[in-house]
C-alpha cells in the first residue's frame, strides 16, 4: 500500500509500461509532467479504491507479515514499492472483477522490475472482488477467489530493453527535459546512456 501519493522525481514499478510504450503521446506527456512534479494525479476509481482496501487482508489472509518495503536505486530514480515479500518472494496482489484473472503486459512488466529491484522471484497474488466487496471494505476474505501466478524473470528483457530505456528517462529527468523517442533510437547503444549524464 503506498502512504505517499507524490510521485514526482522518481519511477516506479508500475510504470513501467509507460517507460515501455510510446513516449509521443497526450498520455506520456501528462505523466512526464507529474514525473516532473508540475502537477499530481489524484485520479481515483471505485477498483483502485477496492484495492487498496483489501491488499493487506489479502496479505495477511495468506500470511505474509512483511510488507510495504520501499527499495530505491537512485541513480536510475527507480523506487519500487513491494506489496509483501518472504526471503526469497515478492508477492504483488493484484484485485480483479472479470470472471477470469489474466496477466496482463503492464503486471508482468511491473514484476520483472520488482525482480530487478529486490534479487527474488514474484508471484502475483490475486483476488477477485464481488459486488458486495465493492459495497463493504470488509468483508471476510474467501481464499476460494485467490490465485496465484508465479513470474518468471526475463534478464534479456530487463537488461536490453528496460534498463536502457529507464537509465536514458532517468537523465531526461534530472536535466528536466522531455524525453525524445528518436534520440534514444539514434543513441540505441543505449548502455552508454548515463544516468549521471
Amino acid at each position: 500500500m503506498i502512504h505517499n501519493q507524490d510521485r514526482s522525481g522518481w519511477f516506479g514499478a508500475s510504470d513501467t509500461a509507460r517507460i515501455m510504450g510510446n513516449w509521443n503521446t497526450q498520455t506520456f506527456a501528462r505523466w512526464w509532467g507529474e514525473k516532473l512534479g508540475m502537477f499530481s494525479n489524484d485520479f481515483k476509481t471505485p477498483a483502485m479504491m477496492a484495492g487498496t482496501a483489501y491488499e493487506h487482508r489479502i496479505l495477511d489472509a495468506i500470511g505474509i507479515r512483511q510488507r510495504d518495503r520501499q527499495i530505491r536505486r537512485w541513480i536510475l530514480r527507480l523506487r519500487v514499492n513491494l506489496d509483501g515479500e518472504t526471503p526469497d518472494m515478492v508477492h504483488e496482489v493484484k484485485t480483479y472483477s472479470a470472471e477470469h484473472f489474466r496477466v496482463s503486459t503492464a503486471y508482468w512488466m511491473q514484476c520483472q522490475v520488482e525482480m530487478y529491484a529486490s534479487g527474488k522471484k514474484c508471484r502475483i497474488v490475486a483476488y477477485q472482488l464481488t459486488d458486495e466487496d465493492y459495497k463493504n471494505y470488509f468483508n471476510p476474505i474467501d481464499e476460494n477467489r485467490l490465485s496465484y501466478w508465479p513470474i518468471e524473470y526475463n534478464s534479456d528483457w530487463v537488461e536490453g530493453e528496460y534498463l536502457p530505456r529507464l537509465r536514458y528517462l532517468a537523465r531526461c529527468l534530472k536535466r528536466r527535459e522531455t524525453p525524445d523517442g528518436e534520440v534514444f533510437r539514434k543513441n540505441n547503444c543505449c548502455s552508454k546512456i548515463d544516468a549521471d549524464g
